[in-house]
């Protein structure tokens, strides 16, 4: 698909498909010495706009690996949502990596510079803290209300800190930003049956209703097993007969459902 910066959604019907995709970049999350802790809350806050996340990487600090990634998924998905490597330290390359693979200079963005001039006491904002008000030419800040350093959004690509709590923080200021199509909706249901029991029945039921996803998540709990089968889409009145459906098909193999409240 071609680029399309989020004001291109202004002419598109709200019903459209928005996608988005989420680029985790940290050599410390693929050694394993971080966890992760911003894809969940991503995921929820894009589906809360309307917008399906399809797709969620981890890479490297490695420049020609970010650059060549950015490339390919800025043109295949309408929002790319970055997170990490924009700190003060000589790791920290993801900003010139973007100005990169824009083809655009990487300069001291002069808001970002009395932002960080207004954070630190005078004489504190040394050259390392001055990195982090480098932006590719052209890009938009994104308020940062917990350090002052902002992110920044370069057409449809919105690039975070890769701490939780400061990401969290910019991307709930971001959000007027998102425009979006129909909301997920989702219901679940549970019972005692295997899967083995449920497969070819429940094959049967995403069969009828192909514009529904139908998951099925076993559990172990307390010495209790069983399903919970999570059927989602945009349209409230199929999903909610889809759901009777399906509860009338697990009574039929002798099953008890039991309807839990709606999840993502």
């Amino acid at each position: 698909m071609t680029d399309l910066a989020p004001d291109d959604h202004a002419a598109s019907p709200g019903r459209r498909i928005v996608t988005a995709c989420v680029l985790i970049i940290g050599n410390e999350i693929l050694s394993g010495r971080t966890q992760d802790e911003n894809l969940g809350f991503l995921a929820r806050g894009l589906n809360d706009a309307g917008i399906r996340l399809r797709e969620a990487r981890v890479i490297p600090d490695i420049a020609e690996i970010i650059i060549a990634t950015v490339n390919e998924v800025r043109r295949q998905f309408d929002y790319v949502f970055t997170t990490g490597g924009i700190g003060p330290t000589h790791d920290d390359i993801t900003a010139q990596c973007m100005a990169d693979a824009f083809g655009v200079p990487l300069i001291v963005h002069p808001d970002a510079r009395r932002l960080l001039e207004s954070h630190y006491p005078q004489g504190h904002l040394n050259e390392a803290r001055l990195r982090m008000a480098r932006v590719p030419e052209g890009a938009v800040l994104l308020p940062n209300p917990i350090s002052r350093a902002p992110g920044f959004q370069i057409d449809n690509v919105f690039v975070l800190p890769g701490v939780p709590n400061i990401m969290r923080a910019i991307f709930e200021q971001l959000r007027h930003r998102l425009l979006g199509g129909r909301r997920m909706l989702s219901r679940s249901v549970s019972c005692g049956l295997g899967e083995g029991i449920l497969a070819h029945d429940l094959s049967a039921l995403q069969d009828r209703w192909p514009d529904l996803e139908i998951g099925s998540y076993p559990y172990f709990r307390r010495g209790d097993f069983g399903v919970t089968l999570v059927l989602r889409g945009t349209d409230g009145t199929r999903l909610a007969t889809a759901t009777e459906e399906l509860k009338q098909l697990i009574a039929s193999l002798g099953g008890e459902p039991q309807e839990g409240l709606a999840e993502n």
